[in-house]
C-alpha cells in the first residue's frame, strides 16, 4: 500500500471535496435531460463550481503555486517554478449525456515537467496517483503498464476529433491502421482516464491529437510512474506544446509510433 507524500494528500483532498459536487450534479442530469433548457448551462455551472473548489483547496496548501486552468486561464504564481494544471471535468460531454465516465485531473508541473499527478474518477471512486520517482497506484495499490507484446492481442484507445476540429480525415487513417493490425480500439471521451487506464494495464496504448496540457499532464506522469513511455507523435518530449501524445507499454510504444507515422504519409 501507499504511503502518500504530503504533496498526493494534498492534491487527493482537493480531488475528493470537488467530486462530491460534481456527483450531486450528475444526479441532476437525467431530470435536466427533458427540461426545455437542456442540461448544457447546468454542465458549465459544475464545470466552473469543480474549479474553484479545487483552485481555492491548492491554494490555501500551497499558496505560492501558479495555476493552468480550462475555465480560468493562467494564474502566476509568487512560485514560478511550480503550478498546478488543472482539468474540473475531463469528458464533459459524457457528463452532459449522464454518462458515469468522468474524471477530475490534477497535475504538478515543476520547472516545465509534470511532476505528480492525481486522476480521479468519481462515479466509481477510482483515485489513480502517481509521483516522479516515486510510482504509480490505483486506491492505494501499485499498478504498471500491461506486459502485452503482441499486436493482435493487444487494445488501444484514442480520441475522435468532434464537430468543429481539424483532422479528420487524418485520424481515420490512424483508426484503419490500428484497428487492422489490434485486438480492437475503443473510445470512452475522457483522455485522462485513458492514460490512467494505460497507467494501469488496461489498455497497451493511447494517442490523440488535439489536446490541452490540462487534457495530458496527470495521466503523462501516471504512465511514466507505471513503467509505460509516453512521447509526441514524432517520438519527442513536446507533448503539452503540440498537443500530441501517444502513451503505451514498453513493448507497444515503438510499434504504435511507427503504425500511426505510416498510416499518416
Amino acid at each position: 500500500m501507499i504511503q502518500r507524500s504530503a504533496l498526493l494528500n494534498v492534491m487527493t483532498a482537493a480531488a475528493q471535496k470537488a467530486a462530491r459536487g460534481l456527483i450531486r450534479d450528475f444526479g441532476e442530469i437525467e431530470k435536466l435531460q427533458v427540461s426545455k433548457k437542456g442540461p448544457a448551462d447546468f454542465v458549465s455551472t459544475a464545470d466552473k463550481k469543480a474549479e474553484r473548489t479545487l483552485v481555492a483547496e491548492l491554494s490555501k496548501a500551497r499558496p505560492r503555486f501558479g495555476f493552468l486552468l480550462e475555465e480560468g486561464g493562467e494564474i502566476e504564481g509568487a512560485d514560478t517554478s511550480n503550478r498546478w494544471i488543472i482539468d474540473p471535468l475531463d469528458g464533459t460531454t459524457n457528463f452532459l449525456h449522464g454518462i458515469p465516465h468522468f474524471a477530475i485531473s490534477i497535475a504538478l508541473e515543476r520547472d516545465g515537467d509534470p511532476a505528480a499527478g492525481v486522476v480521479y474518477e468519481p462515479v466509481s471512486d477510482q483515485m489513480f496517483v502517481a509521483e516522479k520517482g516515486l510510482g504509480a497506484y490505483l486506491n492505494g495499490n501499485r499498478i504498471r503498464v500491461s506486459a502485452r507484446e503482441n499486436l493482435n492481442e493487444s487494445l488501444f484507445t484514442t480520441g475522435i476529433p468532434f464537430r468543429g476540429k481539424e483532422g479528420h480525415e487524418h485520424f481515420l487513417k490512424h483508426l484503419k491502421a490500428v484497428m487492422e493490425v489490434s485486438s480492437g480500439v475503443r473510445r470512452f471521451g475522457s483522455a485522462a482516464l485513458d492514460l490512467a487506464y494505460v497507467a494501469a494495464g488496461r489498455f497497451e496504448g493511447f494517442w490523440e491529437t488535439g489536446l490541452h496540457p490540462w487534457d495530458m499532464a496527470a495521466g503523462m506522469v501516471l504512465v511514466r510512474e507505471a513503467g509505460g513511455f509516453v512521447t509526441d507523435m514524432k517520438g519527442g518530449d513536446k507533448i503539452l506544446e503540440t498537443g500530441e501524445i501517444v502513451a503505451a507499454n514498453n513493448q507497444m510504444h515503438g510499434t504504435l509510433l511507427k503504425i500511426l507515422a505510416d498510416a499518416g504519409r
